[in-house]
């Protein structure tokens, strides 16, 4: 069976590193000649909005996923009648339109950060009235990783931040006083059959994902997250992997986001799960049965941002499995990872401070900034 992903970064490459095990192989659609997934599979090099090049992909695979938000929907939409697509185009399309997508969590009963749409400038100063500072100015679309937002920490910053991010359209959220930040990860499959891996605790720096240390055990919340994502599941028909992203206020959940891909914050599935998100999200796709999601330890993974140590120096770690996307370094690019798995908290927590001195100038509080 062949998939096609469309998209050659870091998330594609492991996709097609756990389904080759399975027999399964692979072809990327991106522009980039150099596109790292490139490497373990057959790369048609094209725009993802390229009409011609997706009908091309279409026939040469039997089912098409895609590993990134910003994948043009009516493109995809031209090649359905075609090809299978999955994760479903309607929750791709949700998740890219921020206000959709909170509209959607607050019809499906889904806490959210109180929020306001926002097309002008009296718009900006009614919802900061309405909602007070703190709180965040974001683009409703193409945002991620700290990317599209103006934090307004007074009512004196609203021309600041209008100035910065108008001419599309905008959304105001007000600031949530989180204790942490968790993603839930789960995935279903073309027959049905639903699987969720345990809340993953997660640090974030300048916006972009630091660390993650799973399992985080909160059987309280770990019910309620399942609850939520079975919710969206029904929602969209969903099959795949599905990732919601949440602050923990007062011991409740309130949804960030989601994405309708396999997620930076579930790299650690690949060494400390039983099974990988990325085996499972292939395994959903093509109707296989899923595979067990239950942690082999206490993990924690390191994101590489920027730039990334040489094999040789991470290697000297014990236990640690490192992970190079053959990416050329350049500030705020993810070109690695590196995960521990250890028998307990106290081994893990060392080998976290370990991991730390790897890169210059790193520490464990990263940023509490509200990102996408």
């Amino acid at each position: 069976m062949r998939i096609g992903i469309i998209g050659g970064g870091q998330l594609g490459r492991m996709l097609a590193l756990a389904g080759y095990p399975l027999g399964l192989r692979f072809t990327f659609l991106d522009p980039s000649v150099d596109a790292c997934g490139t490497q373990v599979g057959e790369h048609i090099v094209g725009a993802y909005d390229d009409p011609k090049k997706l009908r091309e992909l279409a026939k040469q695979v039997d089912v098409i996923t895609y590993e990134f938000e910003n994948v043009p929907v009516d493109t995809l939409q031209a090649i359905a009648q075609r090809q299978q697509i999955f994760p479903p185009i309607s929750a791709l399309a949700t998740s890219q339109d921020r206000l959709l997508e909170k509209n959607l969590f607050r019809k499906l009963g889904i806490a959210t950060p109180e929020f306001k749409a926002v097309d002008s400038l009296a718009d900006l100063q009614a919802a900061v009235d309405s909602l007070g500072t703190p709180g965040i100015l974001k683009t409703r679309r193409l945002g991620y990783d700290g990317r599209g937002q103006y934090r307004l920490r007074r009512n004196q910053d609203v021309a600041a931040a209008w100035q910065a991010l108008s001419g599309v359209p905008l959304i105001y959220e007000a600031f949530v006083p989180f204790t942490r930040e968790v993603s839930m990860i789960g995935v279903r499959s073309s027959t049905g059959e639903t699987a969720f891996y345990p809340l993953t605790e997660n640090t974030h720096k300048n916006g972009v994902l630091h660390l993650s240390v799973a399992p985080f055990k909160n059987t309280t919340l770990q019910k309620q997250a399942e609850q939520y994502l079975t919710k969206l599941f029904k929602q969209f028909n969903y099959v795949g992997v599905l990732t919601v992203e949440f602050f923990v206020l007062r011991g409740q959940l309130i949804a960030n986001e989601m994405a309708p891909r396999v997620h930076n914050s579930g790299h650690w599935t690949i060494e400390g799960a039983k099974t990988s998100q990325f085996e499972n999200h292939l395994r959903a796709i093509c109707g296989l049965p899923l595979g067990s999601t239950a942690v082999q330890g206490q993990v924690v993974m390191l994101n590489f941002v920027g730039d990334i140590p040489t094999a040789k120096q991470a290697l000297q770690l014990s236990n640690l499995h490192f992970h190079d996307y053959g990416k050329q370094p350049r500030p705020g690019r993810k070109v690695g990872h590196a995960t521990v798995v250890a028998d307990s908290v106290k081994t893990r927590d060392a080998a976290v401070k370990a991991m730390l001195k790897l890169l210059p100038n790193s520490n464990t509080k990263g940023s509490k900034a509200q990102k996408k």
